[in-house]
């Protein structure tokens, strides 16, 4: 393995020369940077991170833990999240909880024990992140879930008013047998979506029925089942909104199933495209009928947390002292396709 005093013997420089170069620094003459660059291809020269790591006491290298690799917003919260770092020189060590608390906790452990400089966090526990705290000065920012009692900086979703957004666009089309399948009501992005559906059907003076609101895990299974149980009830819904994308699958699984029509018997609004994609092209577009669905910022929520992450490495902001209004807050857009209709017969 060939060293920095190698690639100095064959550019006839010295090693400083090639440590300012490899690390991008700006003092060096183009004619030395190319004879440099020449000799570090030459001899496919690699630089050791580790044991730069060692000396500076950073790895350049963010951990970052997500619920579910599968959901749309999380591959594309990961995009903005890679973007983001890769930019800034840092890479990515990449963690799937599968929304299950001790998994969660070990994934932080070893994020710790590798000597990560931060961590970007989509928390699965929605009453303790103690276990970010036993290593001092690794800065975390959370990004779509907040637990309980967290103070410090994070990046999420209006969900309470996307939620009432769609809510309410039901509403205005005639329906008012709405049915609303929630996820986790223990995790904010659960309590704060249900939330915003309870308060459109306030705010239109109409009541809330027990029957319709159907409380699923944000997997596709809880959708498939809740699906079956609004479908069969005595008297269906005439709309139904789904609280994110993989129990949408789930329920339109469970309408294919009983021959349940969309629009004509039932109509459907998700949260998340259902796979990444531009409005045009995406999953959701291409259904048949087209679904209407709230549409996260994922890509977003992913860089903007990064980018907080990386302020915070370079000293911006002190991670022991974030005030609360750290939190940043963007807003969903609601995305009106093909899946929703005026009920077959409008009730008062």
């Amino acid at each position: 393995m060939y060293t920095m005093r190698d690639v100095a013997r064959l550019a006839r420089v010295s090693v400083a020369t090639v440590s300012a170069v490899v690390n991008g620094k700006q003092c060096v003459r183009p004619a030395l940077v190319k004879r440099v660059q020449d000799a570090l291809k030459a001899l496919d020269y690699h630089p050791d991170h580790v044991a730069r790591s060692l000396k500076v006491r950073r790895t350049t290298t963010i951990g970052a833990v997500i619920p579910d690799f599968a959901s749309g917003f999380f591959v594309e919260a990961i995009r903005g999240i890679e973007d983001a770092a890769g930019k800034a020189g840092y890479s990515i060590v990449l963690c799937n909880s599968n929304d299950d608390v001790s998994q969660e906790k070990r994934h932080l452990s070893v994020l710790l024990s590798r000597r990560v400089d931060g961590i970007l966090l989509a928390s699965t526990d929605p009453n303790s992140i103690g276990s970010t705290q036993s290593r001092p000065g690794v800065p975390i920012v959370l990004f779509d879930r907040i637990p309980t009692g967290y103070q410090g900086p994070a990046v999420v979703t209006d969900n309470s008013e996307a939620a009432y957004r769609a809510t309410q666009y039901l509403i205005a089309q005639g329906h008012r047998r709405v049915a609303f399948i929630a996820g986790r009501l223990d995790l904010s992005t659960g309590i704060e979506r249900a939330a915003g559906f309870r308060r459109a059907f306030e705010d239109a003076h109409l009541p809330v029925h027990g029957e319709y609101f159907k409380r699923g895990n944000f997997k596709p299974e809880s959708g498939y089942r809740c699906g079956l149980e609004l479908l069969q009830l005595g008297e269906p819904p005439t709309a139904i909104l789904s609280s994110n994308g993989p129990m949408t699958l789930g329920l339109l699984r469970a309408m294919r199933e009983l021959r349940v029509r969309c629009p004509d018997d039932v109509s459907v609004v998700g949260f998340d495209e259902l796979v990444p994609g531009t409005q045009e092209f995406s999953f959701g577009a291409l259904l048949e009928p087209e679904l209407t669905v709230v549409a996260q910022p994922g890509y977003q929520v992913g860089m903007k947390a990064a980018a907080t992450l990386l302020k915070m490495l370079q000293g911006a902001v002190d991670d022991q002292e974030a005030p609360s209004e750290n939190v940043v807050t963007l807003r969903a857009e609601l995305r009106i396709r093909k899946s929703v209709a005026a009920p077959a017969v409008t009730i008062s």
